[in-house]
């Protein structure tokens, strides 16, 4: 099937903008905010930022050969500067053209909010889907209201379905995702504390994560969590179809008889209208067991066969620094979950450590940002349930949050000889090194800006 083909008049159309310079029927190739990675036929979206103002780059995209430029009125190009398009706003135009290219395209899409396990999911679904259809996922964390419709202008090729994740930390924007995105079937995975500094609770959270059910038909699928109370609270308003996941009874798609193989994953029976079946996944913990049954509840929606399902989640890798378990020199193991971090999922990383027997657990935890107001008692329970993951060595860097961490796993039980604090993840690298023995069993994990994956690059480089 060919693609949607789109030139400059095609795009003055999407944004309402003007064409005030070049031919309209000149096509255009990728679709760009980026001036770095502009390439000759290329059309570059001049966003305005904090640090940066696209404006500043039009000159140089345009001496590289751009097919077109949309602009902002009031700035000044150079009179033979090729295609040129002013818009009132960049932004609301590269939105207008992601969903302009997802209402022609004519793809299924499929849309993932919640506090953890989004992109785990993504990649999930989209693995799962594949089987059967052509699908396109957003690429790395490109899913906020710059990203999505970035990663919407992908559509372009027609793929079958599109499987996109929406992140967000303030209210009112998932409701502006939506409306872009218009998904068909939305997978809502859970309510946590990630972000919690920005908002009043995790029920105002649990409020803003609802946006996902704006804008639905009697034919859009909500795929939710019935485990999880306050998804399931908020899901009655909801004016599509309803497909529930979890442990809960009467799920869509229902896990039972739930075994934790430890760094080998997991393994549960699979209750679904298609039927039942023993489901192994290498990926680790609870939090992802539920992250495959929303999968497995999305695939079969869209009719890929049970088997078909089963097979492909045997066979799931985490994404890069998400829950990933890399065997070392002397049999230590590393669990490489350094992207992100919040104190629900915090947690279920500890218990996956907790329940693999016979090594020595170490773990190194960097602070947790956006948690506000109740950051030292987040991180205070963290710091209590290191104990009762049996960890035998704690690091922890960052701020005073993780120094709160340290001291609470000491009044829980921690020998204070055991827990060392580092400001940054660089100076913290060479003592993680020089601690681990033969046979350690361990978990890097942090909020990104804390850069954590300092630690695990370094701890791969000298135990590889």
């Amino acid at each position: 099937m060919s693609g949607l083909r789109i030139d400059l008049d095609w795009i003055a159309r999407a944004t309402g903008g003007r064409l005030i310079s070049g031919a309209g029927d000149l096509e255009v190739g990728a679709i760009v905010t980026d001036s770095r990675t502009a390439q000759a036929g290329d059309l570059f979206i001049a966003l305005r930022g904090p640090r940066f103002d696209g404006h500043d780059f039009v000159a140089d995209v345009l001496a590289r050969g751009v097919a077109g430029i949309v602009i902002e009125g009031g700035a000044t190009v150079s009179a033979d500067a090729g295609g040129v398009i002013v818009t009132d706003d960049t932004l609301r135009a590269l939105q207008d053209i992601g969903g302009a290219i997802r209402r022609e395209a004519g793809t299924t899409v499929v849309a993932i909010t919640g506090s953890a396990g989004k992109t785990t999911t993504k990649e999930a679904i989209a693995e799962c889907l594949a089987t059967r259809f052509r699908v396109v996922k957003n690429k790395g964390n490109l899913n906020n209201h710059i990203g999505l419709p970035l990663s919407l202008t992908e559509l372009r090729s027609k793929p079958d379905v599109a499987v996109m994740e929406l992140g967000m930390n303030h209210a009112g924007e998932i409701s502006t995702l939506v409306a872009i995105a218009r998904p068909n079937v939305r997978v809502w995975t859970n309510v946590g504390d990630a972000h919690i500094g920005f908002f009043e609770s995790a029920d105002a959270i649990a409020d803003a994560k609802a946006e996902i059910l704006e804008d639905a038909g009697p034919d859009t699928v909500l795929v939710c969590n019935a485990d999880d109370r306050r998804v399931m609270a908020r899901v009655g308003r909801f004016n599509g179809r309803l497909v529930t996941f979890g442990t809960t009874g009467g799920a869509s798609v229902e896990a039972r008889d739930i075994e934790d193989i430890g760094l080998s994953g997991m393994r549960a029976r699979v209750a679904t209208q298609a039927g039942e079946r023993v489901v192994t996944t290498p990926l680790l913990g609870r939090g992802n067991l539920s992250n495959v049954l929303a999968a497995i509840a999305v695939s079969l929606e869209l009719g890929v066969p049970l088997d078909d399902v089963v097979a492909r989640v045997a066979a799931l890798v985490p994404a890069s620094r998400r829950g990933a378990v890399r065997a070392l020199r002397n049999g230590v193991r590393l669990v490489d979950d350094s992207y992100n971090s919040s104190p629900a999922a915090l947690r279920r990383a500890l218990d996956v450590i907790g329940h693999e027997a016979g090594s020595r657990r170490v773990a190194v935890l960097g602070e947790m940002l956006e948690l506000g107001e109740h950051s030292t008692a987040l991180h205070q329970e963290c710091g209590r349930a290191v104990v009762q993951a049996g960890v035998a060595r704690l690091f922890v860097v960052g701020g005073a949050p993780a120094r709160a961490l340290g001291d609470a796993a000491v009044a829980a039980g921690l020998d204070p000889a055991a827990v060392s604090w580092f400001e940054t993840s660089d100076a913290a690298g060479p003592a993680v090194v020089s601690s681990i023995t033969r046979g350690d069993l361990v978990l890097v994990k942090g909020s990104r800006g804390i850069r954590t994956d300092v630690v695990a690059d370094r701890i791969v480089a000298e135990l590889a």
